[in-house]
């Protein structure tokens, strides 16, 4: 992967009304990048676009799901007609769930999976026309330490960034071909609202508390790697010893993992 600048780049950021990608869309405009940005909240996207204006940023909204094709169709068109291409895809939408999984159902497996790992797929794969005529291209995929090692009691939000991962992979081989990067960020604990939107918030299992990063830092180091080239960062020091300890011994991290199940 290439080293890249941001300037007038054009970029969508989806699930940016809060959180990591909220951040992200703040920092891509210090950048210079030129955004679209989709979310669910009207009201909260229309703050966000007010703060990137405010600052002599360039932005488009679109409000709705993307979980929904014409959302995603509407995203892909809002670029091409605005900015007349697309440089940057940020798939950052996403969603958690807590609970065991022998006492839920198989809705709560199959939203997750919509929001976390096919409407990612479909957003790509609806981007990758104008990728393909875009300056030094990039995909991110917002993944987590999580898609590396799971933990008991989250198995949907595993199960959906472990594809992520593998998706991820695989297509950085696929596009390499016709310049097209991708990066991958693994963040872990986070200052998000992400425990308390997730599916079944309540039975958020008691795991060991670390300090939480701010969805701030994760957007700086996502957009640094951005420009640096990097294939995939995980930004958050915790999450790093875990997967390191994972490698070395996945049956001492079982037991130790078990008290929490």
């Amino acid at each position: 992967m290439s080293r890249r600048t941001l300037q007038n780049s054009r970029a969508i950021v989806t699930g940016a009304s809060s959180g990591i990608g909220h951040a992200l869309a703040l920092e891509l405009a210090r950048a210079g990048a030129r955004l679209v940005v989709s979310a669910r909240r009207a009201d909260r996207l229309a703050h966000l676009a007010q703060a990137i204006t405010a600052h002599g940023g360039e932005v488009r909204s679109v409000v709705g799901d993307v979980t929904e094709p014409a959302t995603r169709e509407q995203i892909v068109d809002t670029a091409h007609s605005a900015y007349g291409g697309l440089d940057v895809l940020v798939n950052n939408a996403g969603m958690g769930a807590f609970g065991r999984f022998e006492q839920a159902d198989a809705q709560r497996l199959r939203r997750v999976m919509e929001v976390n790992f096919f409407a990612l797929a479909e957003m790509t794969r609806l981007a990758l026309p104008l990728l393909k005529q875009g300056n030094q291209p990039l995909i991110v995929n917002i993944s987590s330490v999580l898609g590396h090692r799971a933990l008991p009691q989250c198995l949907e939000y595993c199960a959906s960034k472990f594809a992520v991962q593998g998706l991820s992979e695989s297509l950085r081989v696929e596009l390499r071909p016709l310049g097209i990067d991708v990066l991958v960020v693994c963040p872990g604990t986070t200052q998000t609202e992400f425990f308390t939107q997730s599916l079944d918030a309540e039975n958020k299992p008691d795991w060991p508390q670390h300090f939480a990063v701010t969805a701030e830092y994760v957007a700086r180091k996502t957009v640094q790697a951005m420009q640096a080239g990097r294939r995939e960062i995980m930004p958050f020091a915790w999450g790093k010893v875990m997967v390191w300890l994972n490698r070395l011994a996945p049956s001492l991290l079982d037991r130790y993992l078990a008290r929490y199940a």
